[in-house]
């Protein structure tokens, strides 16, 4: 077969699937849906050691709150450990079909997600009166046209449709 000097390139283009980021409500969706879990737990636990009977009194100080949210955030890793270093999705995620991303689109670490990811956001919430502000603040990054919220910017991650 002749050349064809005239004739169009025939090389072929490798398929490229673009990454497309999750939708806010199905981010808030998923949230909700890890906050309905965790409380399920919590809230029992937290009536059964008297917390909430001490909390009425002004007896819960500094100590005690440091020391639930310690133990919160301890229930969180047994509870979405698992999945998140399985597939980086918690329990919410999985079932809207949306995952935790690097940039790149490839699976960031599970101490990736625990230490850059969500440990920041949970010390900083336990901040009195800053942490409410810096939490409000974390949540409504997610308005920017990237869709990241500071959790997300923190980790270098996005949250992708699977």
């Amino acid at each position: 077969m002749e050349n064809n000097p005239y004739q169009a390139p025939s090389a072929s283009v490798a398929e490229h699937t673009e990454e497309v980021l999750a939708g806010r409500g199905e981010r808030f969706l998923a949230a909700l849906i890890d906050t309905i879990l965790l409380c399920v737990i919590l809230v029992p636990a937290m009536f059964a050691t008297g917390y909430f009977e001490q909390a009425a009194r002004g007896e819960v100080g500094i100590g005690k709150v440091v020391a639930y949210g310690f133990a919160g955030f301890l229930v969180f890793l047994i509870v979405q450990g698992w999945p998140l270093a399985q597939s980086a999705q918690t329990w919410g995620k999985k079932v809207l079909g949306i995952r935790i991303a690097l940039l790149d689109g490839t699976q960031p670490t599970f101490g990736t997600l625990i230490l850059k990811r969500y440990l920041p956001v949970q010390v900083a919430g336990a901040i009195p009166v800053l942490g409410l502000v810096l939490s409000m603040i974390n949540v409504l990054l997610i308005f920017r046209s990237d869709r990241r919220c500071g959790h997300d910017l923190i980790a270098g991650t996005q949250v992708l449709k699977n």
